[in-house]
């Protein structure tokens, strides 16, 4: 191997091995799981390896950075596969930004760049030409910059939404899809009716939790309670009966490896078909605060499961009226409902240039829209500047050089994680990863 491709892979061992190490030590099983999804191909990957990303960003000097646009706050790990459905607080679907497990304060280019890299890795796998995937970057990046512009021109920053009444195509379809998923659907395939009363199925993910375990959980429960707002905890004496507790895992690739469990409670009345699923998932250190040193953020969380759901209640308008946080052995989790309403978009359907187009340009509004938000007129004070002001005094000087330098970093480091993704799995077949070794 030449020696450049060694320290390549020195430092992807080292930097994956770091940030994860507790993790791999409390679930080995788990994360030889997400290393062999990682391992199926670059953009499997790339979802993976946000921190070895995140470590390449610390070595750039971003040139439009200043006090403002380096502490945005942003998504963390913004890639092409990071949007779908959710059913929002006022019951109107929407399709945006999800996965908010990596939000946090950074630069506003790094949401950017990580797109851009992920939509040139898809564009690879699908045998586009390098000039289709310049051209559908900078359609993203030109469409990003335009609603910035706008927001500078408007007094409400969250009028920006993908609805069922204002997309079409692609986008449109996955909200029909979502719109025709049911509550008791998803709870005939999680749950079933024992004597009269629902119950989660056992099986595969499923983890039966003893007393003592049981306990902590459903202390946890209450805690998490009293982060809801008022409206929701004045609910709580006929809406939060807990029914069932279960350990689970199964996550994606990002979360695989974290502990969980699945809360049943009881919905809004007492009709089994209405019951109500949460999540409760441990949250860990963002990737983008492994490089980012903000006294005011690290002060002002409490734990990574307080950190998660402020920045997506910051970033995503009208959210999960279920959102909150807890801790369970001090450690910080997130809590949030297990929807019925949610549904990605099928990249394998969208393969065309002219189909992609549309499609890249409504998320490159819908990024621009989760910066915008979430700044002084926003409920935290954190950000307390005007977003779109910042960017667009950082970018106006030269624009064009700014869209063809984050165009060329799309294809560089795209070319950069093919080649990542077949160091990783040299290392991994050959036991670079101690905890997780991949020989016996």
């Amino acid at each position: 191997m030449p020696a450049s491709n060694a320290k390549r892979q020195e430092l992807i061992v080292a930097t994956l091995s770091e940030a994860f190490e507790p993790l791999m030590k409390a679930d080995a099983a788990g994360f030889r799981t997400k290393f062999r999804k990682m391992a199926a191909d670059p953009f499997a990957f790339y979802r993976g390896s946000a921190v070895l990303f995140y470590a390449d960003m610390a070595r750039r000097r971003e040139h439009r950075s200043d006090e403002r646009t380096s502490r945005v706050w942003i998504h963390g790990d913004l890639h092409a596969e990071n949007f779908g459905t959710y059913m929002n607080s006022e019951g109107v679907l929407v399709f945006d930004v999800n996965d908010f497990d990596e939000a946090y304060l950074g630069h506003f280019s790094w949401d950017l760049r990580r797109f851009v890299a992920s939509l040139a890795l898809m564009g690879w796998q699908k045998a586009l030409p390098e000039t289709d995937i310049r051209r559908l970057a900078r359609t993203y990046l030109e469409a990003y910059v335009e609603q910035v512009r706008h927001y500078v021109q408007v007094d409400q920053d969250e009028a920006f939404a993908l609805r069922l009444d204002n997309t079409d195509g692609a986008i449109h379809q996955v909200l029909m899809t979502a719109r025709m998923c049911t509550r008791i659907e998803m709870l005939d395939d999680m749950t079933e009716v024992v004597e009269h009363e629902r119950r989660f199925t056992r099986g595969a993910g499923v983890r039966e939790l003893g007393k003592t375990e049981r306990a902590k959980v459903e202390r946890a429960f209450a805690r998490y309670l009293t982060t809801l707002s008022d409206s929701k905890r004045q609910q709580q004496d006929v809406f939060y009966d807990i029914k069932d507790v279960v350990g689970s895992s199964g996550f994606g690739i990002g979360s695989a490896g974290l502990p969980a469990y699945n809360v049943l409670i009881e919905g809004l009345n007492q009709a089994l078909e209405n019951d109500v699923v949460l999540s409760m998932k441990q949250a860990n250190v963002p990737a983008v605060g492994r490089i980012v040193e903000d006294e005011r953020a690290t002060s002002f969380f409490q734990h990574e499961g307080h950190r998660t759901v402020i920045s997506q209640r910051e970033l995503q308008v009208h959210t999960d009226p279920f959102l909150g946080w807890t801790t369970v052995d001090k450690v910080g989790y997130v809590v949030a409902e297990v929807s019925p309403y949610e549904a990605d978009l099928d990249w394998s359907r969208i393969s065309e240039p002219e189909d992609i187009e549309p499609v890249v340009e409504l998320l490159g509004r819908a990024t621009a829209k989760i910066h915008c938000v979430s700044d002084e007129d926003s409920d935290e004070d954190l950000v307390d500047f005007q977003t779109e002001e910042a960017i667009i005094e950082a970018i106006d000087a030269d624009l064009e050089g700014f869209l063809d330098e984050l165009v060329d970093f799309a294809i560089d480091y795209a070319s950069r994680t093919r080649k990542d993704h077949a160091l990783f799995v040299d290392a991994f077949r050959e036991g670079a990863f101690d905890l997780v070794s991949a020989v016996g």
